[in-house]
C-alpha cells in the first residue's frame, strides 16, 4: 500500500521570514550580535558586600564573633561608666550622704553593658548609657 495523496490546501509552508525579527542562529554561533558581526560578551555583576550593624543594648545579642566566627549569642556584664558616678554626685548634692548615693553603683540600670562572646571570652559590644 501506498500513502494516501495530499489534499489540497494541507501542504505545510512555512511563511517568509519576516526581516524585522531576526531569526536565532544555528546551533554553536554565538547568541547575541551574530547576524550584525558582533561578538558576544559576557557581563559579570558582583553583588557588593554588606555590613550589618548590630546595636547593642541591654539585652543578649545573636551574632557571628569577629574574634572565633562562631555564630554566639553574647553575655553580658555591667560595668561602672559616666552614668554611674553622675548619678551618685547628684544624690550626693539632693542630700542622700549617708551612703544612699552610692545605690547606682548597684544598680545594673546606670551602669555600661559590655556583650562578650562565651566561646573566646572576648568583648564584642559594648553599650554606654552616656
Amino acid at each position: 500500500m501506498s500513502a494516501p495523496p495530499p489534499y489540497p490546501g494541507n501542504e505545510k509552508e512555512m511563511p517568509p521570514p519576516n526581516p524585522a525579527y531576526p531569526q536565532q542562529p544555528p546551533g554553536n554561533a554565538p547568541q547575541y550580535g551574530a547576524q550584525y558581526g558582533q561578538q558576544a560578551t559576557t557581563v559579570v555583576v558582583a553583588q557588593p558586600a554588606y555590613t550589618v550593624v548590630q546595636n547593642f543594648r541591654e539585652s543578649p545579642v545573636r551574632i557571628k564573633c569577629q574574634f572565633c566566627q562562631a555564630d554566639i549569642v553574647t553575655s553580658t556584664n555591667y560595668e561602672i561608666g559616666i552614668l554611674t558616678v553622675v548619678a551618685c554626685i547628684v544624690l550626693a548634692c539632693v542630700g542622700c550622704d549617708l551612703g544612699c548615693c552610692l545605690i547606682p553603683f548597684c544598680m545594673g540600670a546606670c551602669k555600661n553593658v559590655v556583650h562578650q562572646c562565651p566561646n573566646c571570652n572576648q568583648e564584642v559590644g559594648r553599650y554606654n548609657r552616656i
